[in-house]
């Protein structure tokens, strides 16, 4: 089953199918399309979570257990990042089909809430620009207009070598692939501090950073900056060497309705390096009653 009770597409269980999540707080797993998507609780509001690199829909751990008792999360990992998988990848109308059939199937094709980080991000505000009727509010996190003109015109020189250094990386990481690949993708992984742990990255995750430097799978076609037609909460950390938005963006998104903007004392992981700083502010804009009082 899926939230609100959507079947669709449904294939498996990781558990029997007579134990309801319900029942026993278990995860339903459902296959969308030869993607593997993990929905959590059965709360009347669903929530679609994505991650970015180097993680897997296990970034959000922490997230789900706070909102699952009233919020059916759903989230699933990029693909070809699960390194127990075929190495694959995607371009940008393939990943926004795929968000566009997780929601289909896992949420009956009923508008949720986006919740999105790092390339999740990306991703993610591409699909708000395309299905806006189906993202009723969205979360953005850390990644904000990245790339846009003014996003680079505020970048000084260190701030644009450090990024081409650590992109470049894992784009050599992506081509080389094997053993080696996979020992520089895990180097950079420690050079930029991803928590992630170091046995689930691997140099297959590369493939954003190989369409966006080298042109795979159709590049990364240029976008104006995103202008959600929905309430956006941007959150993003304060305590990293660049910023991957810019204030004139940050600062017309707080200017929108039902909108906020906040920075957060934390690195690029604001759910990892400070969870109840970042669920706090997450809780506070999504269902400010469900705080506890001061």
């Amino acid at each position: 089953m899926g939230c609100g009770g959507a079947s669709a597409g449904l294939r498996h269980h990781r558990h029997p199918t007579h134990l309801t999540p319900r029942e026993h707080g278990l995860s339903t797993l459902i296959d969308v399309d030869g993607t593997t998507v993990q929905i959590d609780g059965q709360g009347d509001q669903a929530i679609l979570m994505i991650h970015g690199w180097p993680d897997t829909l296990q970034l959000w751990d922490r997230t789900v257990e706070l909102l699952r008792e009233r919020w059916c999360c759903i989230r699933f990992t990029l693909p070809g990042y699960d390194i127990a998988g075929p190495r694959r990848s995607a371009s940008v109308a393939q990943m926004t089909e795929l968000i566009r059939r997780v929601i289909e199937v896992a949420n009956g094709g009923r508008p949720l809430t986006l919740m999105v980080h790092d390339w999740g991000a990306f991703y993610g505000y591409r699909f708000v620009a395309a299905h806006p009727q189906l993202v009723t509010r969205l979360v953005g996190l850390d990644i904000g207009d990245a790339g846009s003109s003014a996003h680079v015109a505020g970048l000084d020189w260190r701030a644009k070598l450090g990024i081409a250094v650590y992109q470049l990386a894992l784009v050599a990481a992506y081509r080389l692939g094997g053993r080696l690949g996979d020992r520089l993708a895990r180097r950079t992984a420690r050079m930029v501090r991803a928590p992630a742990d170091p046995a689930t990255i691997h140099a297959g995750m590369g493939w954003p950073y190989d369409a966006t430097w080298l042109g795979s799978n159709g590049g990364m076609p240029k976008a104006p900056p995103l202008q959600p037609p929905c309430p956006m909460l941007f959150l993003y950390g304060t305590r990293k060497p660049f910023m991957f938005h810019s204030a004139e963006w940050a600062q017309a998104i707080a200017a929108r309705p039902g909108s906020t903007v906040q920075g957060l004392r934390t690195g690029h992981w604001l759910m990892l390096n400070d969870p109840q700083a970042f669920h706090q502010a997450v809780l506070g804009w999504l269902e400010p009653a469900a705080l506890p009082a001061a």
